[in-house]
């Protein structure tokens, strides 16, 4: 081969080992980064207690399934953290679309993230666990830039950042026109 063809092979041989690479997470030192925002929360009675915050009041009730009574209008420690994973989600979402060069939908319900989290294991013998499912619909994007973004913000959310690893994740993605 003529070393003119193997310079022009050159870039994209690049290009192609480039794409092979695993994806780099920044590593962030959590002990020295500097801090953005502290949320801090009381909490008395444990799961039949009451939760309150600076802007969280609210009150606590054992889930039905896990034998207590699942009092109408209360909420659990698992509703909680998967309000706040969607939340954090789908902000990842939107500021990984803008870094992408992404147009995310300007309509809240055209953008949506649908999060269940399972309380699972053993109860008598204290080996629990938690396992995550999340739907991300988005209307009007590309098949192409949805993955894009659900890739990335999976890289900087710091929910997926803190689980990762720990709590099985599942992320399914649902487009529509």
């Amino acid at each position: 081969m003529a070393a003119s063809s193997l310079r022009a092979l050159r870039p994209l041989t690049r290009q192609t080992a480039s794409l092979l690479r695993p994806i780099q997470h920044r590593s962030l030192n959590t002990a020295t980064a500097p801090v953005l925002y502290s949320a801090h929360a009381t909490v008395v009675g444990a799961r039949t207690g009451h939760v309150s915050s600076e802007s969280l009041n609210v009150d606590l009730t054992m889930a039905k399934a896990l034998g207590g009574t699942g009092d109408k209008g209360k909420t659990n420690p698992e509703e909680l953290f998967a309000a706040g994973y969607g939340a954090c989600f789908q902000s990842a979402m939107n500021a990984s679309a803008a870094s992408l060069g992404i147009k995310m939908p300007t309509k809240k319900e055209d953008s949506v993230v649908e999060s269940t989290v399972h309380l699972v294991g053993d109860m008598k013998g204290l080996d629990m666990g938690l396992r995550v499912e999340m739907k991300v619909k988005v209307k009007g994007l590309s098949e192409g830039d949805f993955e894009k973004v659900v890739a990335k913000a999976k890289e900087v959310c710091p929910y997926s950042r803190a689980t990762q690893g720990n709590v099985e994740t599942k992320i399914v993605t649902e487009r529509w026109e």
